[in-house]
């Protein structure tokens, strides 16, 4: 139990006596309405949105699995929620990146090669690449002991570093700081210079056919000048709670077909929201604790309880803490210039105040924390008030 904190013990206790009796109890089915309802990116209406919703990768506490680095905790109840959101937000880029928005997970059907591909990197096994074991692992070089709570920019930051050893899906994770996305740091990430230099993607003299297929060899060569961009963006949006102006701004990042979503949710219950209806965020939530799956002899891997088959939860949007993390997801340069667009676009129209800032290139005003090594230092008391004030000296707060 060295791994706990006082507050985490009582969180632990709180979660499972909260969200395990409730585990497979009666979900209230999902509303007749007019509104729209948006999820990630594509506009449904009420019978389509099951679908759509069960194919999302649903990642929960776990328990039974190999102990965190050897002797530590065999289950991440009580902790690992905000963890479980930060797998959830970046397995959504990997289908994306290798099967597609519009592909469908189907109980009991035969799965392609790349989804069980994407799975395997979620098992949770010291070895996979985004498993509990190795997200909780490089929290330490975050200043997060193993089993402590997470907050949104401490999740966005260690996945930015794991995805840089899975070379299969070859991601560009950029966390944008500050409220600021800049551009030009983008592009320094994602578009493969060396590439460009070396005359790799030059035009050949002749037609260039891969399997017969010009078309596929044109593919190939943009995205060999462009890695998959995977974009975080950390935002506090209030004080204690959501500040009004930003709401119909946070419906709109819903609405791009870039979005990924956005990780946050309430005081000690992190929950990974992918849509909205109305005044409403659909999410999904990670509190239900569920046996480890073990890999089949035959390689394949028992996943239904890796998609939840049951109609999504909801809450009012002002039940939001403040603190999130929203993201993105650009497979070609075109879908970055289009988002890009969408955020201007976004900034100039009345009704909402602006999130973020785009901007070409990094302010002068902006200062690097990381070499100046600014960052205040809180007493475990004061990051442990509230579930997400752990990371409130990282931003700025927003206001009219």
């Amino acid at each position: 139990m060295k791994y706990y904190h006082h507050y985490d013990l009582y969180c632990f206790f709180t979660a499972t006596l909260t969200y395990d009796t409730l585990r497979f109890g009666e979900f209230e089915d999902f509303p007749e309405t007019p509104e729209p309802v948006w999820i990630l990116g594509k506009q449904f209406n009420k019978d389509e949105i099951l679908s759509d919703i069960t194919s999302r990768m649903w990642f929960t506490y776990r328990k039974n699995f190999q102990p965190i680095g050897g002797t530590g905790p065999t289950s991440d109840t009580g902790w690992g929620c905000m963890l479980r959101c930060g797998q959830m937000i970046l397995a959504e880029a990997l289908i994306r990146r290798h099967l597609g928005r519009d592909w469908r997970w189907v109980r009991g059907q035969r799965q392609r090669e790349e989804y069980i591909s994407i799975l395997n990197a979620f098992i949770d096994k010291k070895d996979s690449y985004y498993s509990i074991h190795q997200i909780a692992q490089m929290g330490v070089g975050e200043g997060k002991s193993i089993g402590q709570w997470y907050g949104p920019n401490t999740v966005a930051q260690v996945l930015k570093k794991l995805a840089v050893f899975d070379k299969w899906s070859r991601l560009a994770v950029h966390v944008a700081m500050d409220n600021t996305v800049v551009i030009e740091e983008i592009m320094s990430i994602s578009v493969n210079f060396s590439c460009i230099i070396r005359g790799a993607c030059a035009e050949p003299e002749g037609p260039l056919e891969i399997n017969g297929c010009l078309e596929g060899a044109c593919a190939l060569a943009e995205e060999a000048l462009w890695k998959p961009l995977v974009l975080l963006i950390p935002l506090r949006l209030g004080l204690s709670d959501i500040n009004e102006a930003y709401i119909e701004t946070l419906k709109q990042c819903f609405m791009m077909p870039q979005s990924l979503g956005v990780i946050g949710g309430k005081p000690n219950s992190a929950h990974y929201f992918i849509g909205f209806v109305g005044e409403e965020l659909i999410y999904l939530d990670p509190h239900t604790t569920q046996p480890a799956v073990e890999l089949c002899e035959s390689g394949q891997i028992q996943d239904d309880s890796y998609h939840c088959q049951h109609p999504p939860c909801r809450m009012h949007i002002c039940e939001l803490d403040p603190s999130i993390a929203a993201g993105f997801f650009c497979q070609t340069e075109d879908d970055f210039d289009d988002w890009c667009a969408h955020i201007r676009k976004l900034s100039t129209c009345r009704g909402g105040l602006p999130m973020f800032e785009l901007v070409d290139s990094q302010p002068s005003h902006l200062i690097n924390t990381e070499v100046l090594n600014l960052t205040p230092d809180f007493s475990d008391s004061d990051r442990l008030e509230r579930f997400f004030d752990s990371e409130d000296e990282e931003f700025e707060i927003l206001s009219l």
